[in-house]
């Protein structure tokens, strides 16, 4: 792997460009934990002092997280549960990892923290250590690392992002003669957005679905109210209602319906939400899906922009219906049964 030198001037560079919120540096180097019966390749992933520990502190499940701020190299690492549960190791536990090169190289490592970010790939190989270990069996100096990982502000700005950096950093010759080279999460990982996109169709399907069955049914219940009050259209009608006057009532009464369903929808719904986000009935295999249980993102705009989008889709598709009280005759109708 040949090293990148990140020194002041680059790391500013990037923190500069637009929509960049944080830089770390990191580097990996494959390797092997050798225990009394069992071994499990691996890969050490070593990070610096600025790293952001946000994303690990929520998927700690066991000790604490590593420092490397200390002036010289710590020795404590972070595993994943899944290779934690493989080798039967835990917090506190000592194991010897072995590099392979042109020569043997052994480090000791204690374990300070055991994570679950359920990403099977991620957590079947990676070992978190001080970026100072890998520099050193690489024989790097202090300002080279592996790479430099780049968070933002906006991740909808991601592509936008990815092609500034790319624009600055792509044509760029190193002194050992290697380039920059740029690639979005996207890009590394294109099988985990090609699901998370195909789930965001099937969101969209699955709303157009409720709302076209949720019309329908209100269609046919205003036909069916409509009829049930034939002898009553006509009653008004004679008695000098119009047709407007009249399928204003109906529409009143369908507001009313839609408006008491949407309230005990909404009442069992959220109840159900809530029970899921605390307590995670509804289980998932992290293996397949990424995540342990079914997420819930309670946000309050979209939960009222969503009711406020049924309620008047439904409201439209029965002003169409509500023309059939124009084509009743109060002659004919008062003698309806």
């Amino acid at each position: 792997m040949q090293p990148i030198r990140v020194n002041d001037t680059l790391m500013n560079e990037i923190k500069k460009t637009s929509g960049v919120s944080h830089i770390q540096r990191f580097a990996t180097k494959p390797g092997i934990i050798k225990l009394d019966n069992e071994f499990q390749g691996i890969v050490l992933k070593g990070i610096s002092k600025e790293y952001d520990w946000q994303f690990f502190q929520k998927n700690l499940i066991a000790g604490e997280l590593i420092s490397t701020t200390g002036n010289s190299p710590t020795n404590d690492v972070m595993i994943s549960k899944t290779i934690s549960d493989k080798l039967n190791l835990k917090v506190g536990d000592t194991f010897l990892t072995y590099f392979v090169e042109n020569n043997l190289r052994v480090r000791k490592f204690t374990i300070k923290g055991i994570y679950q970010t359920n990403f099977t790939e991620y957590d079947k190989v990676f070992v978190l250590a001080d970026l100072r270990h890998i520099q050193k069996l690489n024989g790097w100096s202090a300002d080279q690392s592996g790479g430099v990982e780049v968070l933002v502000n906006d991740f909808d700005k991601l592509d936008e992002i990815t092609a500034d950096l790319s624009d600055k950093l792509t044509n760029r010759i190193l002194k050992l003669g290697n380039y920059y080279y740029v690639k979005s999460i996207k890009e590394l990982n294109p099988q985990i957005f090609s699901w998370l996109e195909l789930l965001d169709m099937n969101v969209w399907i699955i709303l157009f679905l409720m709302v076209s069955v949720a019309g329908f049914t209100m269609i046919s219940g205003l036909l069916i109210i409509i009829l049930e009050r034939t002898n009553m259209i006509g009653v008004l009608k004679a008695m000098g209602a119009n047709n407007v006057s009249i399928r204003k009532v109906f529409l009143y009464v369908s507001f009313f319906l839609i408006g008491r369903g949407m309230l005990w929808g909404n009442l069992i719904g959220l109840t159900l939400a809530f029970l899921q986000q605390h307590y995670h009935i509804v289980s998932l295999n992290p293996e397949v899906y990424y995540l342990t249980a079914v997420p819930i993102d309670l946000n309050w705009f979209y939960l009222l922009l969503l009711n406020l989008g049924a309620l008047a889709i439904s409201m439209l598709m029965l002003i169409g219906p509500s023309y059939l009280i124009s084509k009743i005759r109060p002659a004919e109708s008062i003698r309806f049964e």
